[in-house]
């Protein structure tokens, strides 16, 4: 079984930039699979969601460094 990392995803329309901590698997180098896991899509709209493989890097946040989802890998 392979380890899960916290990872993090946008929130789109906020306002403002808030990122949310997710749980996700890593696939390869900076490839990751976002679990399946809680997810109200009645609050909150993520820019990824569970089963999407997306491409991260580390970002600054208002909070410090952070592992952010970038965009969707296309492979």
């Amino acid at each position: 079984m392979r380890k899960t990392h916290q990872i993090y995803v946008s929130l789109q329309n906020e306002g403002v930039q808030v990122w949310r901590p997710i749980q996700a698997m890593r696939l390869h180098e900076n490839i990751y699979r976002i679990l399946d896991q809680p997810y109200d899509r009645e609050t909150e709209s993520w820019e990824f969601g569970p089963g999407d493989d997306v491409v991260c890097q580390m970002i600054e946040s208002s909070d410090g460094p952070i592992l952010a989802a970038t965009r969707k890998n296309d492979r």
